[in-house]
């Protein structure tokens, strides 16, 4: 059972805390008290995050976290950092995450991504630890029958491997709980996370071509990059381009931490969207990057990619009325803290600030 517990009490696992939306999260978690672990073992990350995450919560609150390169399907890993830290309670954000490698990859998505689940709730379950918070995303949904998205609308097939290990991981977690009652699972689905922490030290660093939109703007933007490919514009939206919810990368990570505060004492699962419940287009985030930049960005309408949807936009009322959680950042708030990490790290934490 989740015993009920104060943030300065409680020891909270992070699993793949050092990549983009881990590493907000525990700036988060150590800024409201709470004692984090990370384990990561960095293929899509940086150990200079673990700096990062120091200079912005100042060197006592870093002394709260202790960080373990290892990956989470290594039980013996896990055993030992549960042999040594008291873990109260555990966010699971480890695991693949690219829609595209995951439909070249999917063996490697599934072995991974369920893989690192079962042996992290088989050692949790070991060790008396029966509470997690896992990321979810709006993937589940799959191509919505009407917006906004709540959290009763069904969840449909899914159109690739890894919304496949998003959708399975939900139900593993679900039975656990049909079977044991005592456990503690939180489900969040994730719109579509963008921006950067505001003082520029930490953002997202993908490895190679960037896969979401944000990312490749801003690569444009720098200059890495010659044009932005927008595939359609001739869905049924307000521009033609697809449009969908995006959340800044600080609401996502608070959002985590009223998860934690809510879950704190109780058991079952619950889920909640978390997003702005606003939609824009591609051609809206561009012309707020170009804004951000100062500089136009040059983009090409390309055909439309199999797969896609016209629009995906969240309700959030559950998480305001239950956690007391809402989305604060805007579009352009969100771009303009993009721009801000690319700008002065224009190859990612590579480049020392």
């Amino acid at each position: 059972m989740s015993e009920k517990k104060f943030p300065e009490q409680t020891c909270v696992l992070v699993t793949g805390g050092a990549g983009f939306i881990g590493s907000h999260t525990v700036v988060e978690l150590l800024k409201q008290g709470y004692n984090v672990v990370i384990v990561d073992n960095l293929s899509n990350a940086s150990i200079k995050v673990l700096d990062r995450i120091a200079q912005i919560v100042g060197e006592k609150a870093a002394q709260r976290l202790a960080f373990y390169q290892a990956d989470v399907s290594d039980r013996d890993a896990l055993e030992r950092v549960f042999h040594e830290h008291p873990i109260d309670r555990v966010i699971h954000f480890a695991g693949f995450k690219a829609v595209g490698e995951s439909v070249k990859k999917p063996i490697e998505y599934y072995a991974n991504n369920l893989g690192t689940t079962l042996a992290l709730v088989d050692v949790m379950r070991k060790h008396g630890c029966k509470s997690i918070i896992f990321s979810s995303s709006s993937t589940v949904y799959g191509d919505p029958d009407e917006l906004p998205l709540t959290e009763k609308s069904p969840k449909k097939p899914a159109t690739n491997p890894y919304g496949w290990t998003k959708w399975m991981i939900e139900q593993i977690l679900s039975d656990l709980w049909t079977a044991d009652p005592e456990w503690d699972v939180v489900l969040l689905r994730y719109f579509n996370p963008i921006g950067a922490h505001p003082s520029g030290l930490m953002g997202e660093d993908p490895k190679g071509i960037p896969n979401n939109l944000v990312p490749y703007v801003a690569q444009v933007a720098i200059g890495k990059r010659a044009l932005v490919h927008v595939y359609g514009n001739d869905y049924p939206t307000h521009d033609g381009t697809g449009v969908r919810d995006y959340i800044h990368v600080m609401d996502l990570a608070s959002g985590h931490v009223a998860a934690l505060a809510w879950m704190n004492g109780r058991t079952g699962v619950e889920i909640f969207n978390l997003g702005t419940g606003k939609g824009s287009s591609v051609l809206d985030v561009i012309k707020a990057f170009s804004k951000a930049c100062g500089r136009d960005i040059p983009y090409k309408i390309e055909a439309r990619r199999s797969g896609d949807i016209a629009e995906n936009y969240a309700n959030c009322d559950k998480a305001a009325r239950e956690m007391g959680w809402k989305a604060k950042y805007t579009i352009e708030d969100m771009c303009r803290d993009s721009w801000n990490w690319q700008s002065h790290n224009p190859n990612g934490y590579e480049d020392e600030a």
